[in-house]
């Protein structure tokens, strides 16, 4: 009885041990590969079919050559790996490799490596046959002249971007000269409408004297900065009345011009008032007397309208022109 229940033991271990070693061989990762044409001729470019099967679970790597199979085979491609779940949980990996080869030979090629943790695993080996195109020594009359080059016929749209690219070249030029002589000019950029004639010298300093009344500066103890605005008006106005850099001149400078102006004779000394009061506001800190700042911008105001070159119109320039065409017209008398 014991020997029975030994043997029956014994016989339980071997079953359990053979049965593990099935199921360990049925899981076991396994490697194919197929190609699909053995034999091209060189250049000509064939697949590689990579079919891998391993437990669903299971972390494999396939080393897959990026750039050559073997000495004269080439990879060109490489596709995207394509799984699927088949019987027993089992996932099926599919990936093909395009391959070409400029040898005339015979290769044998290297197995594909799989990483299964610490084993590796190799595929089976496919051959493949490169071959050279065959030339009949023999039939000289098979041998032809390299053909000449072909001139490709002219298509408007191969010069499409050299077309574009001279005219915004163009484009860009046009618009920088303009913003040059804009500049030199001293005129705005941009102007969303027509440009206004500039004002004559006396309108546009009575205008600019206006604002410094409304601005009421020296009631608000801002005598400098009121005298400082004052003075640049008049220096203004005799630059572009009497043709002299007035802004850059001192106050004893433009006294000695303006003196030998016959214009200016009756307002001399109100436009020496001006200036020298506000030398000694800009320079001595002086503070002067309500009447004084107010006799100043009246001296202004009189010194301009009375030096002010009136500008005639385009009316009254074609008016007086015909008044002296017909003045200077010959009169007929009958002899």
């Amino acid at each position: 009885m014991y020997k029975i229940v030994k043997k029956s033991i014994l016989f339980l271990v071997l079953f359990h041990i053979l049965l593990s070693e099935g199921k360990t061989w049925a899981q076991k990762t396994l490697i194919d590969v197929k190609i699909d044409s053995a034999a091209i001729l060189i250049g000509e470019q064939t697949l590689l079919h990579l079919i891998l099967t391993t437990d669903r679970d299971r972390n494999v790597q396939l080393l897959i050559p990026a750039d050559t199979l073997t000495r004269g085979v080439e990879v060109l491609g490489v596709s995207q790996p394509d799984s699927s779940i088949i019987e027993n949980d089992r996932l099926l990996i599919k990936q093909d490799l395009l391959i070409t080869s400029f040898d005339s030979s015979l290769y044998l090629l290297p197995p594909v490596k799989v990483i299964d943790g610490a084993d590796t695993i190799y595929s089976n080996q496919v051959a493949l046959k490169v071959s050279s195109f065959p030339v009949n020594v023999d039939a000289p009359e098979e041998f032809y002249d390299i053909k000449q080059v072909w001139k490709p016929p002219f298509v408007i749209a191969d010069y499409y971007p050299l077309i574009f690219g001279v005219l915004i070249a163009l484009f860009l030029i046009c618009v920088a000269g303009y913003v040059i002589q804009r500049i030199r000019n001293k005129k705005p950029i941009l102007s969303l409408g027509k440009d206004e004639p500039p004002l004559p010298p006396h309108e546009q300093a009575i205008r600019e004297l206006d604002r410094i009344r409304q601005q009421k500066l020296w009631q608000q103890g801002r005598n400098k900065e009121y005298y400082t605005l004052l003075t640049d008006v008049l220096r203004n106005y005799i630059a572009e009345r009497f043709g002299i850099n007035a802004m850059e001149m001192t106050t004893g400078e433009i006294l000695t011009i303006i003196r030998r102006e016959n214009e200016a004779d009756s307002v001399y000394e109100n436009l020496k008032q001006i200036l020298q009061l506000a030398d000694f506001v800009k320079f001595a800190k002086m503070n002067p007397l309500p009447d004084e700042n107010d006799l100043s911008l009246m001296n202004a105001y009189l010194f301009v309208n009375q030096t002010k070159q009136e500008v005639l119109t385009t009316s009254e320039i074609e008016e007086e022109e015909t008044e002296t065409e017909k003045t200077n017209r010959p009169t007929l008398t009958k002899e």
